[in-house]
Formats: structure tokens, sequence, C-alpha cells
């Protein structure tokens, strides 16, 4: 009877351990299925994560080539003017049209000589035929204080920025929503300005191009 209560007391103490058992199985097959779970959510996350990449990448190289075909347009409609006067550049996704003093305005002037207008009527129709870029006009100048109608360099680089402006939305029919203007002085240096040659470089006019990346931004909100 003893052995039989031993035994009993035993079977009772095996019980308790196989229900522990089975419920740290119970626990655990959960935990497993949690961890599936949230294993299958990170790949779902993670491969919808590779297809936004893609898509930005795909808009990236659409841009580039949007870029690299406008830049050759531009170089095409203004190949006839004088390389030291007019430069076509692709940098970072955009396209940079750079234009000296020399070839739009008389020295300290903000209005845009005949030669320059024949410049800007070339570049206006290049813009006409790409509606989807939007254009920054930036006027530089040197490092020399101005003297006459203007303040100062920053008044003399907005105003020839505001005169381009003018002439491709007013005359060329450029679309004004598309056009910024802006003026840096001489604080964005291309050359030193301590020689003449350097200060001649820094006196220019920036026509940045970029097309637009609307598609881009809508994607990054996501």
């Amino acid at each position: 009877e003893k052995k039989i209560a031993n035994l009993q007391k035993n079977n009772a103490e095996l019980k308790k351990r196989i229900t522990k058992l089975s419920n740290q199985n119970h626990q655990i097959g959960q935990q497993n299925a949690e961890q599936q779970n949230q294993l299958r959510l990170s790949q779902q996350e993670l491969q919808k994560q590779q297809q936004r990449l893609q898509q930005l990448q795909d808009i990236l190289q659409q841009q580039r080539i949007q870029s690299e075909m406008l830049k050759n347009k531009m170089l095409e409609a203004l190949k006839g003017f004088n390389s030291n006067d007019l430069s076509v550049i692709q940098k970072n996704g955009k396209v940079y049209v750079s234009l000296s003093e020399n070839l739009l305005f008389p020295s300290g002037s903000a209005v845009v000589n005949p030669k320059g207008i024949d410049a800007l009527s070339k570049l206006a129709a290049v813009l006409n035929l790409n509606g989807d870029v939007a254009v920054n006009i930036e006027g530089h100048t040197d490092s020399i204080p101005i003297r006459g109608r203007y303040q100062d360099n920053w008044d003399l680089s907005t105003a020839r920025a505001d005169a381009i402006v003018r002439i491709l939305v007013n005359t060329y029919r450029v679309d004004p929503k598309r056009v910024i203007a802006s003026g840096h002085s001489y604080f964005d240096p291309v050359e030193t300005n301590s020689t003449p040659e350097g200060r001649a470089r820094n006196r220019r006019t920036e026509i940045i191009l970029s097309p637009k990346l609307d598609e881009m931004y809508t994607l990054l909100e996501l």
C-alpha cells in the first residue's frame, strides 16, 4: 500500500510535469507562430522597400536620360555661340547653361544686348518644347564693388536674373510658373576673384534646368 501510495504520488507529480511541459510547449508554439508571422511581415515590408527602391532608381535613370537629351538639345540650339561665352553641362541630374556677362550685358548693366537676346530666343525655343522642365535663373557677379544705378552686387545680380526672366516670359512665352529668378552677388564664384580672367568667368548668368520629379516625391511620401 505504501508503494502504491508512493507510485500514485510520483504519478501525480509526473502528470503535473507533463502539464507544465505541455503548457511550455504550447507557449513556445505560440511564440514560434508569432515569430513566423513577424518574419513574414518583415519579408513583405522588405519586398515593398525593394520595389520602392527599384522605382526610385528607375525614376532617377529616367531623369538622367531626360537631362542628357535636354543637354544635347541645348548644345544643338546654342552651337553657334563662342564657347568662352556659353557652356552647357550636365551635373547632378540637371542641365547648367552658363552665359557670360560678355554675351548678355554691357558692363555694370542689366539690359540684355542683342547678342544675348538671340541666345535667349534659341534657349526659349527648347524650353517651350520641354514643358516639364523647371527653370532657375541665377545672376552672379565678381567681387569688384558696383558703381552707378545699382546699390551693390546683390542688386545687380538680381536685376540681371529678373531681366532674363522677363525676356523669356514676356517675349518668348515661357510659362512663368516654371521660372525662378535669384541673385547670388559674388558669393558663388567658379574661379578666383583675384585675377581678371577669374573675375570675367565669375560674371555670368546660370540657367539651371531641372526635370520635374513629382513622381519621385510621391514615392518618398509613401
